[in-house]
């Protein structure tokens, strides 16, 4: 399968969005970057659409066009019916001006084919009287059945799509032509380059639009009723079905769009629950109207669908129908699976993501897949990482933090903005006395301590930092740190208990008072003796009077 969706990688956010949307998962990580894995994947565009950060590119092969316009063969546009919902009030015969001022030799409905493949369908449902039959004009369809349900691929139409069946029909008309078809699906890239010799270039609406602009071509607002046909209303849901004569009365004609509807239509199919049924099937929600360039840039596919069926008519188009031969073609089995993991590397894979019982996998499909068991398989294939479940990444970083807040010698308290306490480690609980952290979860934080300075940081926004507490009802000295956090709108309260230290000081303290007050005894009495005998000692008793008192002032100023 050629390469049609690209990623930017550095565009890739690891949102998983693409394969959370992805109906086939054929979307692989690595390297935190998300891979579209060619052989599983059935380009429905869905990746494309939901994109958030426009990281998945149609390939564009507008430069493949201009080439063609230069080769010097004449070059046709097959133009598909949902042009009519892309640019508003613009007919066919002004996309055919617009066009034809790019080089091309010629423009034509795509309805044109649709006109032939509606036909066929009738032709088979009347005389091959298949039990089912499910229409092929939807590439994407073509490719789900083709990788994911074999046993449904016999009940598969073997009829050009309407891109082929016209792009057909104009070679054998203009024998030297090229053919390029313009419109709103990338699968039909693929189509186009697996079916070779018949369209030799596609291009979007998106890569056309461009184009016009950059030479400043503006398709001018006109419609004019040229050749109204009923096979314009094929890009619309249940759009082949408004076409056909369904003459068969032994038939039901069910019409199903998108490709989760498309999944559980073909698992009936399969499993023998449907029969005398043809079943119009389109990957698209909306069909056509709802691909994924029309999506991606419109996203109104009733309006679309509307401006499609004022548009057709109730005939149709006059055309040379081919044999059945002529309108033929082959699907073959898309082998793709990987092949299965076994119970214990699922069960290994499952427990490393933290599920160790049935009532652990919780099945929330954040990864992207349905169920944990589906992405356990999924990393044993090598398409996912254990980091993409997001609950085990939550608990495992819970589990870090609260490994931390409840390790940590220091007393941690989480207050809401109503001032109620939301955590409170246990150092904090041996701090207070508190028995059980449940005693005081939700409760306020005045049952506990005193308020003011947690109402004063929450009112001025600053923190307190290493502020020194006497904490009364607990007789505990802290050294206390609070601290508002705007975004998560927490206030968080670290406390570190310092009681051994002030008890040490004061007691460093009362040494120091002693040690003063026996030095002033001292010092008294031997002022009693110096004035007995200063007659005797003179000077010598003003020196021992001056040596006490640096002693009594270095016992103070320790």
């Amino acid at each position: 399968m050629p390469n049609c969706l690209t990623l930017k990688k550095s565009n890739c956010k690891n949102c998983y969005k693409c394969i959370r949307h992805c109906p086939v998962k054929s979307i692989r990580f690595s390297g935190n970057q998300a891979h579209i894995i060619g052989n599983e994947c059935i380009l429905c565009g869905r990746c494309f659409v939901v994109c958030p950060q426009n990281a998945k590119e149609i390939v564009d092969e507008t430069e493949k066009v201009r080439v063609l316009l230069q080769s010097g063969s004449p070059v046709y546009v097959s133009l598909a019916p949902s042009f009519i919902a892309n640019y508003e009030g613009v007919g066919i015969e002004s996309m055919r001006d617009a066009l034809m001022k790019l080089g091309f030799a010629g423009v034509e409905e795509t309805a044109i084919g649709a006109t032939m493949v509606k036909t066929e369908y009738e032709r088979i449902l009347s005389e091959e009287k298949p039990d089912v039959l499910i229409s092929s004009c939807c590439h994407s369809v073509n490719l789900l059945i083709q990788k994911y349900f074999p046993k449904a691929l016999p009940y598969l139409a073997d009829v050009l799509s309407p891109m082929q069946a016209h792009c057909e029909d104009i070679k054998r008309r203009y024998p030297e032509a090229k053919c390029v078809f313009i419109g709103p699906c990338v699968a039909k890239k693929d189509e186009a380059e697996h079916y070779e010799g018949i369209v030799d270039a596609v291009l979007t609406f998106e890569e056309l639009s461009v184009w016009l602009k950059n030479e400043n071509i503006e398709p001018a607002k006109s419609i004019r009723a040229e050749g109204r046909s009923r096979a314009r209303y094929f890009p619309t849901t249940g759009g082949i079905l408004k076409t056909m004569a369904r003459k068969e009365p032994e038939y039901a004609y069910i019409a199903v769009d998108g490709v989760e509807n498309c999944i559980a239509a073909l698992k009936d199919i399969e499993e023998g629950r449907i029969h005398n049924c043809f079943i119009e099937m389109s990957s698209c929600a909306g069909s056509c109207v709802g691909g994924p360039v029309m999506e991606k840039n419109h996203r109104s596919s009733v309006k679309d669908s509307i401006s499609v069926a004022n548009y057709a008519g109730k005939e149709d188009f006059d055309v040379e129908q081919p044999d059945k031969m002529g309108m033929s073609k082959t699907f073959e089995l898309i082998e793709h699976r990987l092949s299965m993991p076994s119970e214990d590397e699922i069960r290994t894979v499952l427990r490393q993501m933290g599920k160790f019982k049935p009532s652990q996998e919780l099945n929330c499909g954040s990864c992207g897949y349905d169920t944990c068991r589906d992405k356990a398989i999924a990393v044993c294939q090598g398409k996912a990482e254990i980091s993409m479940c997001l609950p085990y990444l939550k608990d495992k970083a819970e589990s870090f933090s609260d490994t931390i807040v409840k390790n940590t010698p220091n007393a941690i308290i989480v207050l809401n903005e109503n001032l109620e306490v939301q955590q409170i480690n246990d150092a904090a609980r041996a701090v207070m006395n508190i028995r059980s952290a449940s005693d005081v979860l939700g409760e306020q934080v005045i049952r506990i301590m005193e308020p003011g300075v947690f109402m004063e940081v929450l009112n001025s926004g600053s923190g307190v930092y290493n502020q020194r507490e006497y904490l009364a009802e607990y007789m505990r000295y802290v050294e206390m740190t609070v601290v508002y956090d705007k975004e998560s709108r927490m206030i968080v309260c670290i406390m570190r208990d310092v009681t051994d230290e002030e008890n040490e000081r004061e007691k460093k303290e009362s040494i120091s008072r002693q040690t003063i007050e026996v030095a002033d005894r001292v010092v008294d009495k031997q002022m009693r003796i110096v004035q007995e005998i200063a007659s005797l000692l003179g000077e010598t008793a003003a020196e021992t009077k001056i040596a006490l008192s640096k002693l009594k002032e270095s016992i103070t100023d320790e």
